[in-house]
């Protein structure tokens, strides 16, 4: 099939396209379409901007189908509540993904020893005065209720009150979801004409993942978050029509930015984000430069040029490009990549 690239217009449901709305830091978002089915790849941004982006270039949010996760860190599942809420539509998450997303939004509430032994104290005295005078038959025990702080209670007041006639009380909750639906790495499957290919990736989350969409016979690699390529991975990012490759930092520049030390360990770590050193690296030597478009992606706003990750990935590259293979491309953060058409 031959790839186009189209500025912002409307289009019929019945080609293969990729738009990248938002790629880094403060949040990630792409749209893929296959015959007609649209699914959102991650929803780092709110709904608000996720929709506003969308119809930026001509694509309609009332239209997707699924949003799809790749692991739970914020940048990544910001938005994916009430996005999908507000769409009414599933998300597919890994069983690991789910349970650490799950975590994220319902965290346990701290204390220090003084407040524990403070409530040990009075759950102790409650219990005596419960076997001076018992309760009444069904009266709550006063013993078990979490001593909230003020901030707290008003939210716990605020989910008392009745939920809003038109959606389920349970909605109401953070966690809540029209529907949810499973994958696991490894194992391919289906939503409508898209194919996934889940793999796993080494990041520092719960099961963080990426993918190969096949649909119509175009074959799109996705894959961020990892912090060095590894051989599960290179197997999968074979026979493309299009990649989409992290390109985080530039090694000079993080060892010499504003990140405390720790940070600087974790992202270059073998868990942490692929450098544009390490991504040049795989194109140079594992890729078979048979992909139209490479788009770098997840590029840092504080340790890494947009000029710095061309220039280390051209050079890879060099002696690769044609007028139909390896056009390369930046995703940014602020402004979505205009969209890529496979016809």
């Amino acid at each position: 099939m031959c790839p186009t690239m189209h500025s912002p217009t409307r289009y019929a449901r019945s080609m293969v396209r990729f738009t990248v709305l938002a790629s880094g830091s403060k949040g990630n978002a792409t749209v893929v379409t296959g015959g007609r089915t649209r699914i959102l790849v991650d929803c780092g941004l709110s709904c608000r901007e996720l929709f506003r982006r969308m119809r930026q270039v001509g694509e309609e949010p009332e239209t997707l189908d699924a949003i799809l996760i790749t692991h739970e860190h914020s940048d990544h599942v910001g938005g994916v509540a009430v996005t999908a809420r507000k769409l009414g539509i599933p998300v597919y998450f890994t069983e690991g993904t789910h349970r650490a997303w799950m975590r994220w939004l319902s965290p346990r509430r701290q204390m220090t020893y003084a407040q524990w032994l403070e409530q040990i104290r009075r759950q102790a005295a409650e219990r005596q005065a419960e076997t001076d005078n018992p309760a009444e038959e069904g009266e709550p025990d006063e013993s078990d209720l979490v001593l909230d702080s003020s901030a707290e209670a008003a939210e716990s007041a605020k989910q008392d009150e009745p939920a809003e006639p038109e959606e389920p009380a349970k909605a109401k909750e953070p966690t809540w979801l029209p529907a949810v639906e499973y994958f696991a790495a490894g194992e391919a499957f289906e939503i409508g004409d898209i194919r996934i290919s889940p793999f796993t990736t080494p990041h520092d989350a719960a099961d963080p993942v990426g993918f190969v969409f096949a649909a119509e016979g175009v074959r799109m690699g996705f894959v961020t978050d990892l912090g060095y390529i590894s051989p599960n991975v290179k197997a999968q990012l074979k026979d493309l029509d299009l990649l989409l490759l992290e390109s985080n930092h530039d090694l000079e520049m993080l060892r010499d930015g504003p990140y405390p030390w720790s940070v600087k360990q974790r992202v270059m770590s073998r868990v942490g984000h692929l450098s544009n050193e390490a991504a040049a690296s795989f194109l140079e030597e594992d890729y078979d430069g048979q992909a139209a478009y490479v788009i770098l992606a997840h590029l840092s706003e504080s340790n890494n040029l947009p000029e710095l990750a061309r220039v280390t990935a051209e050079r890879a590259l060099n002696g690769r490009a044609s007028l139909l293979a390896n056009m390369l491309l930046l995703a940014t953060q602020h402004e979505p990549l205009s969209s890529i058409t496979f016809r």
